[in-house]
């Protein structure tokens, strides 16, 4: 959250020291503090889909040598793909024993040992989502997760609903001055957060599904992400 005082040339306004990084500024008249959010829509330019292999053996050392292989796979068909490396990212690296229970003897039965790895892909051509999936599970990935939209740089976006949300708070701080008899308001204190990218996500299950049936590439639509600024301010009533 991003914080700051508004400073003022007006009586009243008490810095605590000259070293002071906080400013507070004194109201006379009743304060009002509101709570306002404007989000807006672009036409995303990213997208991060997740693909990864799991692997078994009877054996750790086994079970990382097949995934190690199979992974390595998936990842240069990536670079075939015209992909850059620096867009390519390892997001985990696991390896576990597995075990069965056993019912009759009420115990559990060691079965192996599984492997996995999984790298985040960042795609700057949102149209190719349905090709890079296709082609990571026809290289050997066995999960996906994703796609997540998104705007390489939202400035502007967050630019906008700023512009928007400061707007209405004071239009809403100028209504509630009206109806309680004075005639303006001067801002005291702004705070900000923003929460950027807000997609409709894929179920990972279904993605799954969907590319197991398809026969044509998997249809993949970006629709749009919002940039949505929140703002809480506070207004001195005046007259």
């Amino acid at each position: 959250m991003i914080r700051f005082a508004i400073p003022a040339l007006a009586a009243g306004i008490i810095a605590t020291s000259a070293q002071a990084a906080e400013v507070q500024i004194a109201s006379q008249g009743p304060v009002v503090e509101l709570s306002v959010s404007e989000t807006v829509d672009a036409k995303p330019d990213i997208v991060e889909i997740g693909a990864g292999v799991s692997s078994q053996a009877y054996t750790a050392v086994e079970a990382m040598r097949i995934n190690a292989r199979e992974m390595t796979a998936v990842i240069e068909r990536l670079k075939a793909l015209g992909i850059d490396k620096d867009d390519i990212q390892t997001t985990g690296i696991n390896l576990g024993a597995q075990y069965d229970y056993d019912q009759s003897e009420q115990r559990q039965v060691f079965r192996g040992y599984q492997a996995s790895n999984r790298v985040s892909v960042t795609l700057r051509d949102v149209k190719r989502a349905g090709e890079v999936l296709d082609a990571l599970v026809a290289a050997g990935a066995t999960d996906l997760s994703g796609p997540r939209f998104a705007l390489d740089d939202d400035t502007q976006a967050r630019a906008q609903a700023r512009k928007a949300a400061f707007a209405k708070a004071r239009t809403q701080a100028e209504e509630y001055a009206r109806w309680s008899g004075f005639t303006g308001v001067k801002l005291l204190e702004v705070s900000e957060s923003i929460m950027t990218n807000r997609p409709i996500a894929y179920a990972e299950s279904d993605m799954r599904q969907s590319i197991k049936v398809a026969a044509a590439p998997t249809p993949v639509e970006p629709g749009l992400v919002g940039t949505m600024v929140s703002l809480t301010v506070k207004y001195e009533m005046t007259r």
